[in-house]
């Protein structure tokens, strides 16, 4: 056994551990948006003085390890904070990969009192569904469960409100399984099977979460799109009659749903991790330090701190930009070997090619959905862009670099965290999702005719 020092506390580590292993372990982890592949480089820590990722670096000696404070990641809900505590009050939480959003609900006057976030502390086994699901098939989903059970606990206990509430659960469908405990292993390959797609039913005594009583889920529609896409249609509600309406929920994946009062088309697509900062060279969470606005060649950061790296909002006009000012070609290619944002922040090549590739695969989702329905853009009356990047995404900048078409421009709302509100809704409202579930088909990119072809021909800049 070896004695390793993590920031002045020692525990001891069987030779040839991991360092990522044993910090996870002890409470220390580090993000690993990669799953422990060694090519994210965002694990970096110093041992003895040294920089190391920690998912490479074996313990085969005593060490003094030295890591930063995980950083809080900027999370906007767009719930409102209106109501007061009474005699019948329940919890609301929102599952996302990415972050987590609790609230405390009065069920009498149907209003939030209060709302708090945190990170998803499964994070340190990758930033992706993917990167979860394949750790669940190689080490079990023990771990995972627990980590998240001690989140959510910890954050109700904050609340403080003195006795036992029932609690009301969103989240993709790999989120619900691992916060139920059930093996998520059957979604990462073909066909793609999970346990449980219904409405799902427990206790905070069962799940080990203090302070909650009983517990309800919303249903999924399939193993990729999940509860949090049936809240958010739940809170979006339906358009106007002849009319669709498209709601594009975008993280680290991202399901666009076509839907008319009677009529529902939902994907998914393999964006990759790089609007959550993976993937790209100095690529961070919304969180201490990050660019998340990038305009006339001036960043904005999160706290208006010294610029640590890009955030997907910043990612989005950055490349705006240097399409613009004509630093990068509509093919994407960038003469220069890097452009820098700051002193120590840039954007390369490589972090170009990796938002074509993900920009593509929205917008080439979103215009495989309208040629399925044989529509036209003037059938669409609204957009509603949710999850993590509305709260600050220029829609300019996403319109002008591809992400969105151009006809979206002036339909665009920005709803926040539509999942959590959607969850609201239905604790309030006892909302009947029947229609959602029973109306909704999942198209499957992979087996879409027009897909390969649109994903090809969108990845140029226009």
């Amino acid at each position: 056994m070896h004695k390793v020092n993590i920031n002045g506390k020692t525990v001891l580590a069987p030779h040839g551990q991991l360092l990522s292993d044993l910090l996870i372990r002890n409470g220390n982890a580090v993000e690993h948006p990669c799953g422990g592949k060694g090519i994210c480089r965002k694990c970096m820590v110093r041992v003895n003085g040294e920089n190391v990722l920690s998912c490479r670096y074996k313990i085969e000696t005593d060490v003094v390890v030295s890591i930063g404070d995980n950083a809080q990641i900027l999370s906007v809900t767009g719930a409102a904070e209106t109501g007061r505590l009474s005699q019948n009050n329940c919890f609301v939480l929102d599952i996302g990969t990415t972050t987590l959003a609790l609230a405390l609900v009065c069920l009498d006057d149907k209003k939030v009192i209060s709302v708090m976030t945190a990170v998803n502390p499964q994070r340190v086994f990758g930033a992706d569904v993917i990167s979860r699901i394949e750790y669940c098939r190689n080490n079990g989903v023990k771990q995972l469960r627990l980590l998240l059970a001690d989140e959510i606990s910890r954050m109700i206990n904050k609340l403080d409100v003195g006795k036992k509430l029932p609690l009301f659960v969103a989240g993709n469908t790999t989120m619900l399984h691992l916060f139920f405990g059930a093996d998520c292993s059957g979604m990462g390959a073909a066909p793609y099977t999970p346990a449980f797609l219904d409405i799902q039913n427990s206790t905070g005594e069962e799940l080990g979460i203090s302070g909650v009583g009983d517990i309800v889920s919303l249903p999924c529609v399939s193993a990729f799109v999940g509860a949090d896409i049936v809240a958010g249609l739940n809170f979006v509600g339906w358009p106007k009659k002849g009319k669709y309406n498209l709601l594009i929920d975008l993280g680290t994946n991202a399901e666009p749903v076509l839907f008319s009062a009677d009529d529902i088309v939902c994907t998914a697509a393999a964006a990759g991790p790089c609007f959550e900062g993976a993937n790209i060279s100095c690529g961070m969470s919304a969180s201490d330090g990050a660019v998340y606005s990038f305009a006339n060649g001036k960043a904005e950061t999160v706290n208006n701190s010294v610029a640590k790296g890009i955030c997907g909002t910043g990612l989005v006009d950055i490349v705006a930009y240097l399409l613009k000012n004509h630093i990068i070609d509509e093919s994407g290619y960038m003469p220069c070997e890097k452009y820098n944002i700051s002193a120590d922040v840039y954007i390369t090549q490589e972090d170009i090619r990796q938002y074509q590739l993900a920009k593509s695969a929205v917008f080439s989702a979103v215009l495989a959905l309208i040629k399925l329905k044989e529509i036209t853009f003037a059938d669409i009356d609204k957009v509603f862009i949710s999850g993590g990047f509305s709260a600050k995404i220029n829609i300019d900048s996403a319109v002008e670099t591809g992400l969105l078409p151009r006809e979206f421009k002036d339909k665009c709302v920005c709803v926040n965290n539509s999942s959590l509100l959607g969850c609201i809704k239905y604790a309030t409202e006892n909302s009947d999702l029947s229609a959602i579930i029973k109306n909704s088909e999942y198209i499957d990119l992979s087996l879409n005719k027009d897909f390969a072809d649109l994903f090809i021909e969108n990845m140029m800049f226009e």
